[in-house]
């Protein structure tokens, strides 16, 4: 299994001359050797049965030899990082859950076609490796790796000086995952009548930092705040971890079917960047549109704080932040109280959001949301008054 350490040539040349070493050029390999030894176990720890080979290799090798059973097996790929959360991360020097934001960001969007996750990497670039620091690190990327059954594969750590500081850094990471093809989700099999289930998030996940950032900087509110609305600082709600959905949308998928209604999850959309209705109006078809009721549900106080320290807008609010949804699952209506079941057994909040329409029977309530993220396909009227 290949692991992290740290790239020469990723550090960039090394100007020949006398007396000029690769550590007096502002690269240490020993550092990078002992970071390595730190998240060994954390690593170990993450792998599951099909993982072959150990620490250390030039790859990572899975053994896929289960997809002999798939009809036809798509492999699904998904690459992402988690903005500039880091930053609070770094303001706290607290580096062991920014880990589990970026399994959220990258493995969440893999199961949302029904995909299966097979194995995950990671990749950290910093101004200077510390060894304790970057363990942290892979240790909050490995033990959520852990918790959605997905092997942490290899990665690589990045020793960037003079182009970081030496207390910077940032995390991206890469997933793939299987699925047969004629279980994939997606919007061809959305129809009319569907009903949007809501899952709820656990705070700001990892979209839309650098609007919070701007709008504590304009308030002159410290990290270190005490923020009665939280229950605790202002930091330490800023750096709640993204929520990890792969389990609980895995089991709707590979429970809830019936002879009644096979297949009833049609669709997942991950609620980042860009907000509820832009991300719902990617999985749904040209020709239909969902109606999504603000006062459905109560919008947590981190997004109310952030809009009244701002002024901000509500409507450049729910275009950016996820006010509370962390994946709407679109399901046959056969099956909703089964979602929720399933929600709640996960202890993850669950409500019913709104419905998919005909779009040329459907009169407009509010604000319609459609062709966002390039997707040609179908519509979101978000309508109704927000519950703060």
């Amino acid at each position: 299994m290949s692991t992290h350490a740290t790239d020469p040539d990723a550090a960039g040349a090394i100007t020949p001359g006398a007396g000029i070493t690769y550590a007096s050029s502002g690269v240490d390999t020993a550092a990078g050797d002992r970071a390595v030894e730190l998240m060994k176990t954390s690593i170990a720890a993450s792998m599951t049965p099909s993982v072959v080979g150990g620490v250390g290799g030039f790859a990572g090798l899975v053994d896929v030899s289960g997809l002999r059973e798939y009809r036809r097996p798509l492999l699904a790929a998904s690459t992402d990082g988690v903005g500039t959360k880091v930053a609070i991360a770094q303001a706290l020097d607290i580096h062991d859950t920014i880990g589990q934001d970026l399994v959220g960001m990258v493995v969440d969007d893999i199961v949302v076609v029904g995909a299966r996750p097979l194995l995950m990497t990671d990749y950290i670039a910093c101004g200077h490796v510390v060894p304790e620091r970057i363990a942290d690190i892979v240790r909050g990327v490995a033990q959520a790796c852990a918790a959605v059954g997905t092997p942490l594969l290899g990665g690589e750590t990045a020793e960037h000086p003079g182009l970081m500081a030496p207390d910077e850094y940032d995390v991206a990471g890469a997933a793939t995952g299987v699925v047969e093809a004629d279980r994939m989700l997606g919007a061809e099999k959305v129809r009319a009548g569907d009903v949007l289930v809501a899952l709820g998030s656990s705070g700001l996940h990892s979209n839309g930092y650098s609007l919070v950032r701007r709008v504590i900087e304009h308030a002159g509110w410290g990290l270190e705040r005490e923020v009665p609305e939280f229950g605790r600082t202002l930091g330490q709600e800023l750096l709640e971890p993204t929520r990890l959905y792969t389990r609980v949308c895995l089991a709707m998928l590979e429970t809830l079917s019936s002879p009644a209604a096979p297949a009833p999850v049609h669709a997942l959309s991950h609620i980042t960047g860009g907000g509820l209705a832009a991300n719902v109006a990617r999985v749904l078809p040209a020709g239909l549109i969902a109606d999504v009721d603000r006062s459905s549900w109560m919008v947590p106080p981190v997004f109310t704080t952030v809009r009244e320290l701002g002024s901000v807008p509500w409507e450049d609010l729910e275009g950016t932040l996820n006010l509370g949804v962390g994946m709407v699952a679109v399901v046959d209506p056969s099956v909703v109280d089964a979602v929720l079941r399933v929600a709640e057994g996960s202890d993850i909040p669950a409500w019913v959001l709104g419905e998919v329409h005909e779009a040329g029977k459907y009169e407009a309530r509010g604000r319609v949301v459609a062709g966002t993220k390039g997707v040609d396909g179908g519509a979101v009227d978000i309508h109704g008054t927000y519950t703060a």
